[in-house]
């Protein structure tokens, strides 16, 4: 998924926990690629949406950068790299001839709105992908050697050449296939083992079904390449301008993107917390990935109020509004089926569902009015925690805050709206009320949001003066105030909790608190996403974000690719690749003079101090010794760029990487005072019902993982020793 940017911010993260796994599946290919190839053409509003956006990236972009012949071939590349990333798709030939023909004049002819280039690569692309399945089919069919001693690919092939040889090419498709194999057939291995431990033990399973496909390896693929096949026949015009046109904007900088109109109502989602659709959450149902199940019903939407619709329904066919031929989706991934689902309020969509276990004659039809969707349950969310330290107990309370949201255009139309300054105003005053000895603000995998919500929102917790400064492409740089008279909600003990996927608004809100000393800055150094984009909501087909200003601090240097780093660090979970500071053509750190401002608060004498007791507590904390070891384990694993073809080597590596995580988990069940788990089979059971269980769950009543709650409880014992060495100073 792209980084989705809008005003200061919403930029999602690409990257998560280090030991969550994120499968992107490849787009598809037809079995009748002539047909296809015909049929994804350009519309004229397609073309007239790309020329609008050539002439203002051209014109209005932060970097002053013309679309001329260097671009232009920038853009080829970046377009060519999103397509085959491991250069295993295209030849070294076909690159060159694409250079030569359209590199130096592809700029103009975007500008034009002519995407013959473009759609005519994509053509080939799509032509290429049906031979790769092809061959991975076919050689499915024949007896593979699992055990190629001495045999390695590699599996780092980003800045790899193109290969020069269809053969060359094949080497390395046949070595794809037999490593695949591999994976498989310890994966299988390993699921007969769980299923076994689930049977004696029952009990690990917590209630969940976690059956699974009782497939061979080769069957597994067979059926993945079958449907990846099938899923190009399905390649709308769509999404060859969605790869173009974000080609072009990802060459100037990171959050300059284009969203087609499906991925425009998810962007209006996230900064709005509203969506108009039937209101269900769907994913991939367990162990057979054909299917796509309801996992949860929004109370509220029309799908609740049908009470027509259960969570664990198979959606098998949809049909739109006007539509008598319900589409048979088995098969489908979950995106292709929700951008089938979604549509404007008012108009009708037509479900064909299934009940989990029923057979097929008793699936039934369904129409639904879509609607808007309010998502109460993702915006800001407040409690209190407490702890008990020198034989006293402590309250303190906590503001988990999402995203800088703002419901803009519903304020825009004189209507009740929601926006995250007014739920964190109403949290700070009901914590307050209760008497806390401090606040935590949680900021962690905030990706950022509305630039006035973050100027209020620092605001609420200062006297007055500037709150962040603001360089336009001429370099004017714009003061953002603190304007609400003085007024200030809470002045009490203050953190902030980051990470590596706080961005944006996150970065302007916790380099505010930081520089003006009110509260100290806990966790990891944020994203580094300094840049503020414009939205781009009035083209003539989807939306953009085009970044046309920079972030500063107050202090005079910019968030840009530095981002925020805490007073006090703590284990970073996330993969370092993640974050502005490894992104392609992210726009560089500079400063700027400092605006004149008054600290209301004195941290830095302190953090010596403070880091130090901090220190000392996080060594002994079975939290976070295990998230060390699993970040280091981690670390090991992506430092590999290479994996051996041999069965019995790769199931031994992964055997002691297997005992390694094993033993971490058990350590700290042992320190926390529970069982520890007899086997990896075992663990792994455990997780997934864990993961099941908490996947049917809202997330305003998911709890926290012990190990996510470690950060809170940390960033609480800092704040009581921060007290504690105020009063001693004092005295």
């Amino acid at each position: 998924m792209k980084l989705q940017t809008i005003a200061c911010a919403v930029a999602l993260a690409t990257g998560g926990l280090f030991f969550t796994h994120v499968v992107d599946e490849a787009r598809a290919a037809t079995t009748n690629t002539e047909s296809t190839i015909q049929s994804v053409q350009p519309t004229q509003a397609q073309k007239l949406v790309t020329r609008q956006l050539a002439t203002l990236v051209d014109r209005q972009h932060y970097l002053n950068m013309r679309l001329d012949a260097n671009t232009s071939n920038r853009i080829l590349d970046m377009y060519l790299d999103s397509l085959d990333p491991d250069h295993t798709i295209f030849l070294a030939s076909e690159v060159a001839a694409y250079k030569q023909k359209y590199g130096a004049g592809l700029g103009a002819a975007l500008k034009a709105g002519d995407l013959t280039a473009p759609y005519t690569i994509h053509a080939q692309y799509r032509q290429h992908l049906k031979e790769f399945y092809g061959y991975m089919l076919t050689e499915l069919k024949k007896p593979q050697n699992l055990e190629q001693k001495n045999s390695y690919i590699d599996t780092d092939r980003e800045k790899a050449p193109y290969f020069k040889s269809s053969k060359e090419q094949h080497d390395y498709w046949h070595k794809m296939l037999v490593s695949q194999l591999i994976n498989l057939t310890i994966s299988k291995q390993e699921d007969l083992a769980k299923q076994k431990v689930i049977k004696a033990d029952p009990a690990l399973a917590q209630g969940e079904d976690l059956s699974s496909e009782d497939l061979t390896p080769e069957q597994t693929l067979t059926k993945r390449y079958t449907r990846q096949l099938e899923r190009v026949g399905r390649i709308k015009s769509d999404d060859v301008l969605d790869k173009i046109l974000n080609s072009m904007t990802l060459t100037y900088d990171p959050h300059s993107n284009y969203f087609p109109p499906v991925d425009a109502m998810e962007l209006n989602r996230q900064t709005t917390l509203q969506l108009e659709g039937i209101g269900v959450s769907i994913r991939p149902e367990r162990g057979n990935e054909d299917y796509t199940k309801i996992e949860t019903i929004v109370d509220g939407g029309p799908a609740s109020k049908s009470g027509l619709i259960k969570p664990g329904d198979r959606i098998i066919g949809v049909s739109q509004d006007g539509e008598k031929k319900i589409v048979d989706v088995i098969g489908w991934s979950s995106q292709e089926i929700v951008g089938l689902i979604r549509g404007k309020r008012g108009t009708k969509v037509t479900l064909k569902l299934l009940g989990a276990g029923a057979p097929m004659s008793q699936a039934r039809t369904i129409t639904l009015v879509r609607d808007v969707i309010k998502e109460d349950d993702q915006g800001v969310q407040s409690r209190v925690v407490k702890i008990n330290r020198d034989g006293k107990q402590h309250t303190f309370g906590v503001i988990e805050i999402p995203s800088f949201y703002l419901n803009y255009r519903a304020r825009r139309e004189g209507a009740d709206y929601r926006s995250v300054s007014k739920d964190t105003n109403d949290a700070l005053k009901a914590l307050s009320a209760q008497k806390v000895e401090g606040i935590i603000i949680d900021l962690r995998n905030n990706p950022g949001g509305s630039l006035e919500e973050v100027s209020r929102m620092i605001g609420q917790v200062i006297k007055s003066g500037p709150v962040v400064q603001i360089r336009d492409s001429n370099g004017n740089v714009n003061v953002f105030e603190d304007n609400d008279g003085g007024q200030q909600t809470y002045a009490g003990p203050l953190a902030v909790l980051v990470n590596l996927a706080s961005a944006s608004a996150s970065e302007i809100y916790s380099a505010a608190i930081q520089d003006y000393g009110r509260g100290i800055i806990i966790g990891s150094t944020t994203t580094g996403k300094g840049t503020a984009q414009v939205q781009l909501d009035s083209l003539a087909y989807g939306q953009a974000t085009l970044t046309q200003r920079k972030f500063y601090r107050i202090t005079g240097g910019s968030t840009q690719n530095k981002g925020v780093i805490p007073d006090i660090k703590l284990v970073d979970i996330w993969n370092d690749e993640f974050g502005e500071r490894k992104a392609k053509n992210a726009l560089k750190w500079d400063t700027i003079p400092t605006a004149p401002f008054k600290r209301e608060g004195v941290v830095k004498p302190y953090l010596p101090t403070l880091e130090e007791l901090s220190a000392q507590r996080v060594e002994h904390d079975p939290q976070f010794t295990y998230l060390e070891t699993r970040r280091v384990l981690a670390k090991k694993t992506d430092d590999e760029k290479r994996l051996v073809l041999d069965l019995d080597q790769r199931k031994a590596e992964l055997d002691a990487l297997e005992k390694q995580t094993l033993d971490a988990e058990n350590l700290r069940r042992k320190e926390t005072g529970l069982a520890p788990y007899a086997n990896w089979s075992g663990y792994q059971a455990s997780l997934d019902a864990l993961s099941e269980s908490r996947a049917k769950m809202k997330a305003n009543v998911r709890p926290p993982l012990p190990e996510e709650e470690a950060f809170v409880t940390e960033a609480a014992n800092v704040l009581l020793d921060y007290a504690k060495l105020q009063r001693k100073a004092a005295n």
